[in-house]
């Protein structure tokens, strides 16, 4: 079993982090490259100062719809940074899943509208009356703290930076010794639009949206408190895929120093190869923009958003044949065809990683019933998409030396997952990360607490120190034959499981059947 964190050890953490305690910001007022932000403290995480959507691009907007991500420009005067921008555009299916029936705390609150590519930054605060250490960012020697970038699932179809569920308040006023960052980017046929008039290096848009912010982020995170060498992105799902398209894409000028994939890889089973343009055309001509490709691109440029996603909503809502697929191609840019190829020629980022999946990631993916679902089918989800690629990704990096930490989430909390039969589900672990596991349908357990701080403490021991942190910490690098960590399984918050049990199912072949492990 892997224990806790030594017990002495983590008691002289904390008078560490009492001493240096929220080294990031004193002042609510944070100028940037683009201007100044003013951000606020939400009265509930006093040791949280918080920014809201601050702009990292230019509104993709009017003529710039459908382009790649423009960096923003300085502004004149300060940014109200308190209080969220819209999400990107995206529509909510009337069709019952677990989301939209039992857990809504994962879908987006609040408006949508095109001009969206902003951030939210989540970073300690420090009054000058709470402590007098000279360890204080701004003040004295500078402690910078590790940055950890999130970038949201949603299939690339929905999802932004206003997720009850995905607030990290709770987790920075806990911890007070890392910056969490959360970033918007484009979705659907605005962020994958397969347009035939649009080149195919530029058809990825939402991906590009995340390598602007980034970019972004390593200027400014200094200026929160943030060590610039110490960024980590962090992605589940789609947002997972994501963290690991752009180690691929950028092999050259990372950024990055570390990659945490929850229930997700490049090699999850999506998106297309080739741009379905029919898919564009189709909806061109629904708001009547025909002719050539660039006749319709520049008409559909004009129709306003809110009536293509109402357009797109009642098409999907009516379980029309054949569906409209808005996804990721391979651009040979932020996307490639041949993953595997390029991993074992070590043409990625050879940045050290955290990657899992759930026990029962499918159950809430498959047909929902209220009653329960086909177990059969969504075992054969979790296997194929989830643990068997997950499996791959690890041992190509392996084969070439790059260190990964496995694990499973076993975890079946009813304030989270309020139907028995729902498990371990895809995206159930993100509450009690974010250390929001209680905010719905009654307060966590204390085993719930006590499995949300230890995988927080793993997480912060990793984006701290991307290479030796989780080592020292009792979490081993993968090996064949060797040991991942699972979490919350028969009453155990952390214990030892066998990279063999995690392996067997898939027989080393993507796609291939077999059985669940048996946690």
């Amino acid at each position: 079993m892997a224990p806790p964190h030594n017990v002495r050890a983590t008691f002289i953490g904390l008078i560490i982090s009492y001493i240096s305690v929220a080294a990031a910001v004193k002042t609510l007022t944070i100028n940037t490259s683009i201007g100044t932000v003013s951000g606020f403290i939400n009265g509930s995480t006093p040791g949280v100062a918080e920014f809201y959507g601050i702009p990292f691009a230019e509104p993709p907007v009017g003529d710039l719809r459908w382009e790649p991500a423009v960096p923003k420009s300085p502004v004149n005067g300060t940014i109200d940074a308190t209080s969220f921008s819209p999400s990107c555009p995206q529509y909510a299916s009337s069709i019952p899943s677990v989301y939209n029936t039992d857990a809504p705390q994962f879908v987006i609150s609040g408006p949508t509208s095109e001009d969206c590519l902003t951030l939210n930054v989540w970073a300690p605060y420090q009054t000058s009356s709470d402590c007098n250490s000279t360890a204080q960012y701004g003040q004295g020697q500078q402690e910078l703290l590790p940055v950890l970038v999130w970038i949201y699932g949603g299939g690339f179809q929905t999802g932004g930076g206003q997720i009850e569920y995905q607030i990290p308040a709770q987790w920075v006023q806990r911890t007070g010794r890392h910056i969490v960052i959360g970033i918007n980017y484009r979705l659907n046929i605005f962020g994958f639009p397969q347009s035939g008039a649009i080149p195919l290096s530029d058809q990825n848009l939402g991906l590009l949206d995340q390598r602007v912010a980034l970019e972004w982020v390593r200027t400014n995170a200094h200026a929160f408190g943030g060590d610039a060498s110490r960024i980590t992105i962090w992605g589940q799902s789609a947002g997972a895929e994501s963290v690991d398209y752009y180690n691929f894409a950028y092999p050259t000028d990372p950024i990055i120093a570390g990659l945490i994939l929850d229930s997700g890889s490049a090699l999850l089973p999506a998106g297309n190869v080739a741009p379905a343009t029919s898919n564009f055309t189709f909806v061109a001509a629904h708001f009547n923009c025909t002719g050539s490709d660039q006749a319709q691109l520049s008409c559909l440029k004009k129709v306003p958003q809110a009536d293509i996603e109402a357009f797109l909503k009642a098409y999907g809502d009516a379980g029309t044949a054949p569906g409209l697929s808005f996804n990721q191609v391979v651009d040979n840019r932020t996307r490639f065809a041949n993953y595997t190829a390029r991993a074992l020629a070590g043409n990625f980022t050879k940045k050290p990683a955290i990657l899992g999946t759930n026990a029962d990631e499918g159950r809430s993916l498959v047909s929902f019933n209220p009653n329960g679902v086909n177990i059969t089918a969504a075992n054969m989800t979790t296997l194929n998409e989830f643990l068997c690629p997950a499996d791959l990704t690890t041992t190509n990096r392996y084969a070439v030396g790059v260190p990964t930490h496995r694990y499973l989430y076993a975890g079946n909390f009813s304030n989270i997952a309020p139907r028995p039969w729902e498990g371990a589900y895809h995206s159930s672990e993100l509450p009690l990360i974010f250390g929001t596991s209680g905010i719905a349908r009654g307060a966590s357990t204390p085993f719930e607490l006590a499995v949300s701080r230890q995988m927080q403490d793993y997480y912060l021991d990793f984006i701290s120190d991307p290479v030796n942190g989780l080592s020292k910490a009792g979490w081993p690098e993968y090996k064949p034959g060797g040991q991942a960590l699972e979490f919350a399984f028969n009453g155990v918050v952390v214990q030892n499981i066998s990279t063999n049990i995690l392996e067997e199912p898939c027989n080393g072949a993507v796609g291939k059947p077999g059985a669940v492990p048996p946690v």
